[in-house]
């Protein structure tokens, strides 16, 4: 059990509130927005065709970011880059891509890190880009080298979890695992099964620098 403290406040400083169902209304991400800013999250993150609904509803308030190769990774660079593109065209400013799950199964690196190097370079900073490894179904060895691939592909952040893989999403060990390797130069998002105050202080005091999570209210009320 983590000993961290942190006010609500300084606690949603770390939260990406995100809303990433497939049957995602505009309504639903035009109250997530509201809840974002009332909150005053780090960011609100929703899928690539949500994104201007989001800018619309929180008008600068917010950074609004957008997942890219959602949910499973195995997208050809092409169709990568394009879900990137349009995000940031629409108004995001910072975009969570899924690596390649299959080049990193067969390690084939070179391949993991152009995927990677091919969606920065469609949006290069001040937008930021964090790499969702899936670490649930990855070694240690894996998890590491995925680290340092997205390091230098040019990557922002390295990200745990998608959501959706039913490996399942966060852990103590993946983050801090993440974070020793990055060695403060990227952030470290922890994502998926985040739900309460405590498995959020047990993500930051492993290492995680942002969460993103579905349960945001609960997270800041605990």
């Amino acid at each position: 059990m983590s000993t961290l403290q942190l006010s609500p406040e300084e606690l949603a400083r770390y939260l990406d509130h995100t809303l990433l169902a497939v049957d995602a209304t505009d309504a639903a991400v035009e109250q997530l927005c509201a809840d974002g800013v009332a909150y005053s999250v780090a960011a609100v993150c929703v899928s690539p065709t949500k994104v201007p609904v989001a800018v619309r509803t929180v008008d600068g308030r917010l950074p609004v970011a957008a997942v890219c190769g959602f949910p499973s990774g195995a997208h050809p660079s092409k169709a990568k880059v394009a879900d990137a593109t349009h995000a940031v065209d629409a108004g995001a400013s910072e975009i969570d891509m899924v690596v390649n799950l299959g080049l990193v199964a067969d390690g084939r690196w070179d391949e993991v890190e152009a995927d990677i190097a091919a969606v920065r370079a469609s949006v290069p900073s001040p937008a930021l880009l964090k790499v969702i490894i899936e670490s649930a179904i990855l070694s240690d060895d894996q998890i590491v080298e995925c680290c340092r691939r997205a390091e230098t592909a040019g990557a922002d952040y390295v990200k745990t979890s998608t959501g959706f893989h039913a490996a399942g999403g966060a852990d103590e060990h993946a983050v801090r695992l993440m974070a020793d390797t990055v060695g403060g130069r990227l952030g470290v998002k922890a994502s998926g099964g985040i739900r309460t105050t405590q498995a959020a202080l047990t993500m930051i005091e492993a290492g995680a620098t942002r969460i993103g999570t579905s349960s945001t209210a609960a997270i800041l009320s605990g």
